[in-house]
């Protein structure tokens, strides 16, 4: 397949994530669980001012706001051109990649357009809760995974590969 097809699961990400966005913008009050699947799942709807998990979270300071879009466009960069520089026969590798770059575009979207990211999906197990995301973190995280799958799993970067026989001309007796 052609790079500007797996662009199309990016889109798909892209597109899926800001619906569910703006739906939960519209009808969800802030801060206020809606149960959905009890003692499994709400949709809360939060701001997320940091980043993943809520790590670096600001009370409002534009240059946090500024700093982390700075580093969103920075990343987004750099798993772009992982992207363009991978063959195209590497398929779990782009799938992987166009998840992570779907998530990273939505992500930004908010951050660029709000000044926060929007978050609504809250998993818990009795008193315990996940930190909430949205669709946007689940491809990047399933994109994560399914990279790790791929460098760990796959036959094409295990390190117990058979050395290739030499065909140089000096080197047998």
């Amino acid at each position: 397949m052609r790079k500007s097809t797996y662009l199309l699961i990016s889109l798909v990400v892209v597109v899926l994530d800001q619906w569910t966005k703006w739906q939960v913008e519209a009808y969800l009050p802030r801060h206020l669980p809606t149960e959905v699947i009890p003692g499994f799942l709400n949709l809360t709807h939060v701001r997320n001012t940091g980043v993943a998990f809520g790590l670096f979270a600001s009370q409002g300071e534009p240059w946090a706001t500024i700093l982390l879009t700075i580093l969103g466009l920075a990343a987004l960069l750099v798993v772009g051109l992982y992207f363009w520089r991978t063959p195209d026969s590497d398929v779990p590798l782009l799938v992987a990649l166009s998840l992570i770059l779907g998530g990273a575009v939505g992500n930004l979207v908010d951050r660029i357009a709000n000044g926060a990211v929007t978050d609504f999906i809250d998993v818990y197990f009795g008193t315990y809760h996940w930190h909430t995301f949205n669709i946007a973190d689940s491809a990047i995280t399933v994109g994560i995974v399914l990279m790790a799958v791929d460098i760990f799993f796959s036959p094409k970067h295990r390190a117990d590969k058979a050395p290739e026989p030499s065909s140089g001309a000096g080197g047998q007796m």
